[in-house]
């Protein structure tokens, strides 16, 4: 009697591995359609604070380095037009607001939402 119970209670089905392994890997495959997302959201991120520089030149000359930069790290999710600058006390508000999407399985997808805002200040410092 000791023996057959032993002999059922050997671990995981072949059902259950696959029920598993079905289950860990749509979470995979949703972080490898993310991640291109985020990579690029973090590209916006660097061209943003990369305006420090130019902030001395006002909204005109931080548009054209906008357009140098998301063209070098090619941003296909904003427009560098949708950047908003506006001048907040002594410091200059870039703020970009997005929505970027991306397909999962079928009609199903991912939407998400980015919202940052970097505070430049005249002389070029944050």
């Amino acid at each position: 009697m000791r023996d057959r119970a032993r002999r059922r209670e050997r671990g995981m089905t072949t059902l259950g591995l696959a029920i598993l392994i079905a289950f860990v890997g749509i979470f995979v495959y949703a972080g490898i359609r993310l991640v291109p997302v985020y990579l690029e959201y973090f590209n916006v991120v660097k061209a943003l604070e990369g305006l420090k520089s130019d902030a001395e030149g006002g909204p005109a000359q931080m548009r054209i380095a906008l357009e140098k930069r998301f063209d070098i790290e090619d941003i296909k999710s904003l427009d560098w037009k949708a950047v908003e600058i506006t001048k907040e006390g002594p410091n200059w508000a870039v703020h970009a607001a997005y929505d970027a999407e991306t397909s999962f399985l079928g009609n199903v997808g991912f939407v998400v939402h980015f919202d940052k805002t970097v505070l430049l200040n005249a002389s070029g410092t944050p």
